[in-house]
């Protein structure tokens, strides 16, 4: 009996767990690390297939487009000739961030072109003909800029008629104030030791201050994210794991230190990127942190469901237009810098397309409401790496425009196939 129910009791007595058991029971701290990666690759498979690709593909078209002329000419990334690039961007590139904000509301402003040139010789001929102070001559300068933007984006808010046409009419309207202004003389050449041609031509030398800066984008992404993922979880809404937010940071952390450590091997870190960055990074939190920038992704949704919002259309899009009218003023000044001098070519056809062309490379949408300040940073980088690298290969410039435009039309069909697919999975 006392048998019985012993066997009985070792029966229902839990049994050892055998060694191998064990072992692959016990606790792996790298399991939460791939159970990470493998919800990323979802995550990223389920937005592709939505549509959502973001900037996946001008990064790898930047990528490609490196390589390549890499294996051409082993100089193309050399610490010179990035430096170069990183400076040769940011005057275009300060337009196609203005060009983003129209291109948001689903518009497009054909006058930033002349409107860059106008800001351009208003400076040179307050500054160097008539001896104004130069800081004087750049607010003029940027004011011009701005109130040219204004009036179009009133224009174009009050009479309702496309904004392509309205600044198509700026377009000739101020390219022929521009000529104007210049005179007879064409072209008036800047003072290089000025504080206008120093933007492009001054470097922090000492390796600290990119270093630093490195450190400081790492930090303010990091806690930019934590502080969003603390938002919405004291909220019981979606949100980034903490390992995604220290990830992120830490590839935007590599990114900076590398970028650090290639312009700190050739003269430093120039102002003019300095200055970029800071003014995108700006403009990013204001169109993504703000009620102003709510209100313009808004529009870019859908004006009429906007306006039966109770939203001001009118003052968001008279603001829309001037902030890209300021924009252009101060990549005007930026291109003058460069080459340190003001002509009657100034604002050329070319300079409007390659703006457009870097927004929408970039990844902002052509039917609005989807992108981002560094859309215009990455486009840039696209257009002025095919530029370089058609330069250092002697390669004729034609081909430049060819490839340029390859791509741009690659972005397009990007763009539109990527609006269908959301619109089928109910997110457009």
């Amino acid at each position: 009996m006392v048998k019985g129910l012993r066997s009985s009791a070792e029966t229902s007595r839990p049994a050892e767990p055998a060694a191998s058991d064990a072992v692959t029971r016990r606790p792996w701290h790298g399991r939460a690390a791939v159970r990470a990666v493998d919800g990323w690759v979802a995550a990223l498979r389920r937005r592709v297939s939505a549509g959502e690709v973001g900037s996946l593909p001008v990064v790898l078209v930047l990528a490609v487009v490196w390589i390549i002329f890499q294996s051409l000419n082993e100089n193309f990334l050399s610490p010179r000739n990035l430096s170069n690039l990183s400076v040769d961007i940011v005057g275009t590139g300060l337009i196609a961030v203005g060009i983003v904000f129209v291109l948001l509301l689903g518009e497009l402003d054909l006058s930033v072109g002349s409107i860059s040139g106008l800001a351009a010789a208003v400076f040179a001929v307050l500054n160097v003909l008539n001896g104004v102070p130069e800081w004087l001559a750049v607010i003029m300068a940027v004011l011009a800029g701005t109130l040219t933007g204004t009036v179009q984006g009133y224009s174009f808010a009050k009479t309702r008629v496309p904004a392509f046409v309205v600044t198509l009419a700026g377009l000739l309207t101020w390219n022929g104030i521009m000529l104007s202004i210049l005179g007879t003389s064409g072209t008036i050449n800047l003072d290089e030791s000025g504080f206008v041609a120093r933007l492009t031509s001054h470097y922090f030398t000492h390796d600290a201050v990119a270093y630093g800066l490195a450190a400081v984008s790492a930090g303010a992404v990091f806690l930019v994210c934590h502080q969003d993922r603390r938002r919405r979880r004291a909220m019981g809404m979606p949100h980034r794991s903490l390992l995604d937010v220290v990830v992120r940071a830490g590839g935007v952390a590599v990114i900076a230190f590398s970028a650090a450590y290639v312009l700190n091997r050739f003269q430093g870190l120039p102002l003019a990127l300095l200055v970029f960055l800071v003014v995108v990074a700006g403009l990013d939190i204001v169109l993504r942190h703000t009620h102003y920038g709510r209100q313009v992704y808004a529009l870019g949704g859908s004006v009429e469901a906007a306006r039966r919002a109770s939203l001001s259309v009118t003052r968001v899009q008279t603001a829309v237009l001037a902030v890209s009218g300021t924009m252009a003023a101060v990549g005007g000044l930026f291109l003058a810098s460069r080459i340190t001098s003001v002509s009657q070519n100034s604002g050329s056809a070319v300079l409007l397309l390659n703006a457009i062309a870097a927004a929408v490379i970039g990844g902002t949408s052509l039917f609005g409401g989807r992108g981002t300040t560094w859309s215009a940073v990455l486009g840039m980088l696209v257009i002025q790496s095919i530029a370089s690298g058609m330069a250092i290969t002697d390669t004729p410039p034609a081909a430049q425009f060819v490839i340029t435009g390859g791509v741009l039309f690659a972005a397009v069909v990007i763009d539109s196939l990527s609006r269908r697919s959301q619109e089928a999975h109910g997110r457009a």
